[in-house]
């Protein structure tokens, strides 16, 4: 056995750790004297001892006359130091030490006694629960990792909240927005209507002449607020009307009707939502392009609101109307 540095404790000669604080004793192996091995010469101590007789105490003598004074003898030159011999080492018995008995280290699996907190071999700790305190510095700095997370999340989910908000707000108009684009980008094709109605008509200029295609054929009412209405057989993204007044797109010929000077188009979804559109038309042979885009249509109506040159004898004239989808 020899003894720890650091607490003094008593720890055995084959460990490199103390039992107690588990200071590494490597160090202190060199500077510890060996056991020296028993001289077979010596006396056992433990045998039993013979006993010794004792003499009897001596009778003193006379006193002998005093001799004649002896001289003193020279003393002798000094010696020189002779070279130092180095001991004869002695052979050491090695002391055979019991085995450890106890649960490996976890770390370097050396065998460790069962009372030891530190391992023999490395130093790690063999309690599971014997961990190193934290220290502020790293208790601190956990602390911030977890505020940091927490405004992050709620950074995050602010984000989130202010996307579906704006979302909801603005989604009618940025679905406009994203329509007119697919609108200019996919271009636009003619649709014909499937069937119509009209609130009144001349017998030889019914509605079903407004929508042709033909030219010198219209549709023709006798007074304003007369109305056709237009079924397609499914729902189209409107992108526009084109309308062409009087009885013939030639000029002399322009005049002998009256013609339609304000109409109002309304276009009706699938889902019965509706969207009006009130046009003032130029008095014109050319066709009016009226620019009204709605989703899903399956129905328009034209209604005549007002007119111009209509005197005794004529009626009014709506030359062609023609529906436009996005391809």
């Amino acid at each position: 056995m020899r003894s720890c540095s650091t607490c003094g404790a008593q720890v055995a000669r084959g460990e490199d750790f103390c039992t107690t604080c588990g200071a590494y004793l490597g160090w202190d192996k060199g500077t510890e004297p060996e056991p020296l091995a028993p001289d077979p010469s010596a006396p056992d101590p433990s045998a039993p001892t013979a006993r010794i007789p004792v003499p009897p105490p001596p009778i003193p003598a006379a006193p002998e006359p005093p001799a004649e004074p002896v001289a003193e003898p020279e003393q002798p030159a000094a010696v020189q130091p002779a070279k130092p011999v180095a001991p004869r080492p002695e052979p050491n018995a090695p002391v055979a030490e019991p085995a450890p008995e106890g649960p490996p280290c976890g770390a370097c699996g050396a065998p460790n006694p069962p009372e030891r907190r530190f391992c023999i071999r490395c130093a790690a700790p063999l309690a599971p629960d014997s961990e190193a305190p934290q220290s502020n510095r790293a208790r601190r700095r956990r602390r911030r990792i977890d505020r940091g997370k927490v405004w992050r999340r709620l950074v995050v989910l602010a984000v989130l909240i202010a996307l579906v908000i704006g979302g909801v707000l603005f989604y009618p108009t940025g679905r406009e927005i994203v329509e007119d684009v697919l609108d200019k980008t996919f271009g636009a094709a003619p649709i014909g209507p499937v069937s119509s109605s009209a609130s009144g008509e001349m017998p030889d200029h019914p509605r079903g002449k407004a929508v042709d295609g033909l030219r010198d054929v219209y549709w023709g009412t006798e007074r304003p607020g007369e109305w056709a209405e237009f079924n397609f057989d499914h729902p189209f993204r409107l992108v526009g009307v084109l309308v062409s007044t009087g009885p013939s797109r030639k000029d002399e010929e322009f005049r002998s009707q009256a013609r339609p000077a304000r109409l109002e188009i309304t276009a009706t979804s699938s889902g019965g939502r509706t969207r009006t559109e009130t046009v003032d038309v130029p008095d014109s042979p050319t066709p009016y392009e009226v620019r009204i885009k709605t989703s899903d249509v399956v129905r328009v109506r034209v209604h005549i609101k007002t007119v111009t040159g209509l005197t005794e004898g004529k009626h009014i004239a709506l030359g062609e109307i023609e529906f436009f989808g996005r391809k």
